[in-house]
């Protein structure tokens, strides 16, 4: 047994907010950007580790044993997610069975999909309430410009692991769909996308795009109304993500500035993504944003007139 224990510290991170989801507990279970995939619009940046390989890159004991000591926060969902993709976790079936015997709160598992094909992965998700893979493309060619994947990875094996799984799974099945202006935006993609989506028949279809900082400045978000009309296309029932920035306005738990920390090294976020997720007065948020910038251990990007935090590389040491 090959266990790394660079995570052990920061296993569990949140509440954070979600756009459909309420407040998740998250699981990180791999190093960071240690992905099948390196895409464009990732908001944690480009893949530092891109890997096929299953591990137990954390101790399955350590995860378990920090999450008990989280429960009290009292998450509407525990995702399995992070700054990595979490099927790449070998143990990810021996997980999901410990978290069931230690609450009756929903297991989510945010995956891109790219294992999905692999009878291993399939049954090691099996035991989950809800699964969100992600369909990024409509086209061999567009996969391979938007995901980057590993070169053992083809556009064919996507599909056929989201339709295999679809098949096995008992649980919801959630598919979303990220859409990017000019590249995926085109009547082609949509009518293709929209074949393939009948074709894995998911229990909910969500649209979504870029709103945070992408790994490459060339992945640019759809815009609202344009948004909304594509999902139509897409799918009868599709839903545009609702902007979760908006949820959960009720509720205290005490944090400190190490709270605000371990939530921007999974992710940007704006001062009201910082409030929501974490339950906190604005005023409190915005407070402890600017003595973390003072200290140099964060910064502010601007993107779409929003400022969204995250940790400054080239300031202080966090």
């Amino acid at each position: 047994m090959n266990v790394t224990n660079t995570l052990q510290p920061e296993t569990i991170f949140g509440p954070v907010p979600s756009r459909r989801l309420g407040r998740s507990l998250g699981v990180d279970l791999v190093p960071f950007k240690t992905c099948p995939y390196d895409c464009i619009y990732c908001q944690l940046g480009r893949t530092t580790c891109k890997t096929i390989e299953r591990r137990e890159y954390v101790s399955l004991a350590a995860v378990l044993e920090q999450l008990k000591a989280k429960l009290d926060t009292k998450p509407d969902v525990i995702t399995l997610s992070g700054s990595g993709e979490p099927t790449l976790y070998s143990r990810i079936e021996a997980l999901i069975s410990g978290i069931k015997r230690m609450t009756d709160i929903p297991v989510v598992v945010l995956t891109n999909g790219a294992l999905l094909c692999r009878l291993d992965v399939q049954q090691g998700l099996a035991q989950a309430d809800i699964v969100i893979p992600s369909l990024d493309a409509g086209r061999a060619d567009s996969y391979q410009y938007i995901n980057r994947p590993h070169k053992s990875l083809t556009y064919e094996s996507l599909i056929e692991g989201l339709i295999q799984f679809r098949k096995v799974y008992q649980g919801q099945y959630w598919l979303e769909v990220m859409l990017l202006e000019g590249v995926t935006t085109t009547q082609k993609q949509i009518e293709v996308m929209a074949e393939i989506i009948r074709s894995i028949d998911p229990d909910r279809v969500q649209i979504n795009t870029v709103t945070r900082p992408p790994a490459e400045g060339f992945a640019e978000r759809v815009e609202q109304n344009k948004l909304e009309k594509l999902a139509n296309r897409l799918h009868a029932e599709a839903e545009v993500i609702a902007d979760y920035r908006r949820i959960h306005t009720e509720g205290e738990f005490v944090i400190c500035q190490a709270d605000i920390l371990a939530l921007l090294k999974r992710r940007p976020c704006s001062v009201a993504d910082i409030a929501s997720g974490l339950n906190l007065h604005r005023n409190h948020v915005i407070k402890s944003v600017q003595s973390l910038v003072t200290q140099r251990q964060i910064k502010g990007v601007l993107r779409h007139d929003t400022v969204f935090y995250q940790i400054d590389k080239n300031g202080a040491k966090t």
